[in-house]
């Protein structure tokens, strides 16, 4: 297995070509699911004994498997959070795989660590963090949310000696399912303060309302600056004001929205976000780098380093290393899964990030005036971000759901129903700069 001859190079070709026909495509194809029977049916047992062959598994791929996969980086599709990777970043995520780089410590990623710590450097100066900040890209929003905690909580028990008491967070009901999912995690408790947007006033009364016992165990307050479902940014100034009085953790969540810090047009809804000491924003949803890529930022990053530095007897020749990644998360082993973000960057320029964020922001005014000029729509809330949010007027879920299938089943768009308060609904999150007004006037004129 373990040698590059004839064979593996006409297959390395083969993938090289796959590859480029596949960014060649404007769009993809919007391909669809299929079922676990088709896919038997189409595909069989691919595991075997004696293998396929690299030529016969990559048909497979290309013919059977590929094609049950969304393309998330289509134009039209608006569902969940898309992405949209730049060429240059997809080139990269190749060379990171072919590279074999260990990017867990600077004794065997050096050179790997620096580059991906220049990408968080960017980051972390949008944000508004001081010189001393950093952190390290993780898998996704949940591990970023997931380690800004654990660091959290391990501060709040060095300081207040309750070693084994269980700890406890305040959120928001808009908050992202992974904070919640983070407190059952490490084991802690939530508070979630009512409605879509936190503000240091309902932070400050829900501390207010706590007994002598919970407000001793509250340790972090978890806002977000961008919410997934709508966009909404919470009340940071006021979040962190609270914070600071109470001596609390203040940690900001902007996997999805965080990247509107790049763009001059919203940056000052963020204003309080550089006061947090942690905030997280995910490069694979709205900055254009590839699956999987999320950026974990503190504003002293030796709080991550206590919390999450692994000990062993094999580890001790990493402890003295300049900047250890594994130090900063609940990881040890990772890919360099920043650097196709930082070729990006390195390629284009951060001026081309800041003006394909403000693309997909002026696509996503314009969509929410096209719903609000429509006969049979309405904007649900006013639009956020790059989210607009809209009702079609008389549609039942069962509306709703058969439309969306019908858009996915002839490949002319993905938009999925969503709820608020309640209510199904359809929503457009606009993160793909080639996506285009003349593709949500397209969207649009279906549901006339």
């Amino acid at each position: 297995m373990h040698s590059f001859n004839d064979d593996m190079e006409t297959l390395a070709k083969a993938v090289m070509q796959y590859s480029l026909d596949r960014m060649r495509m404007d769009p993809p194809p919007m391909d669809a699911p299929a079922t676990e029977v088709e896919l038997e049916s189409k595909a069989g047992q691919t595991v075997t004994e004696a293998g396929l062959g690299g030529t016969e598994a990559l048909r497979v791929f290309s013919d059977v498997l590929a094609p049950a996969c969304l393309s998330v980086d289509h134009p039209r599709l608006l569902a969940f959070v898309p992405a949209a990777p730049t060429e240059a970043s997809i080139l990269f995520d190749l060379v990171v795989g072919a590279s074999s780089i260990y990017a867990g410590s600077w004794l065997e990623g050096a050179g790997a660590v620096y580059a991906e710590n220049q990408a968080l450097r960017w980051i972390a100066d949008l944000a508004g963090f001081p010189t001393g900040a950093g952190g390290v890209f993780v898998a996704g929003g949940t591990a970023g949310n997931l380690s800004a905690l654990v660091a959290a909580r391990h501060q709040w028990r060095d300081r207040s000696g309750l070693g084994k008491t269980r700890g406890l967070v305040i959120s928001s009901a808009g908050a992202h399912a992974s904070i919640a999912q983070a407190t059952r995690v490490m084991d802690a408790d939530i508070v979630t303060v009512p409605g879509h947007r936190l503000t240091g006033a309902g932070v400050a009364e829900t501390i207010a309302q706590l007994d002598p016992d919970d407000r001793a165990r509250l340790f972090a307050v978890a806002s977000t600056a961008g919410t997934t479902n709508i966009g909404i940014i919470d009340d940071l100034e006021g979040i962190a004001d609270v914070c600071e009085r109470e001596s609390l953790w203040f940690h900001v969540d902007g996997a999805y929205g965080g990247a509107g810090l790049a763009a001059p047009s919203v940056r000052a809804q963020f204003n309080g976000i550089e006061r947090a000491d942690s905030f997280i924003v995910d490069p694979h949803k709205w900055l254009f780098a590839p699956f999987d890529c999320c950026a974990l930022i503190y504003r002293d990053p030796e709080t991550g380093r206590r919390a999450h530095r692994q000990h062993g007897d094999y580890l001790e020749v990493l402890y003295g290393g300049i900047w250890n990644p594994s130090d900063y998360a609940h990881h040890l082993s990772r890919r360099a899964r920043g650097l196709p973000l930082w070729f990006s960057l390195a390629t284009h320029g951060t001026k081309a990030y800041s003006d394909a964020v403000e693309t997909t922001l002026s696509v996503a005014r314009a969509a929410a005036s096209l719903v609000q000029d429509h006969p049979n729509l309405e904007l649900v809330v006013e639009q956020c971000l790059s989210i607009v949010m809209f009702r079609r007027k008389g549609w039942t879920p069962e509306d709703y759901q058969a439309w969306s299938n019908d858009l996915m089943r002839r490949g002319e768009a993905f938009v999925t129903p969503t709820k608020h308060e309640g209510e199904t609904v359809l929503r457009f999150c606009v993160v793909n700069p080639r996506t285009r007004v003349e593709d949500i006037e397209f969207i649009l004129d279906s549901l006339r």
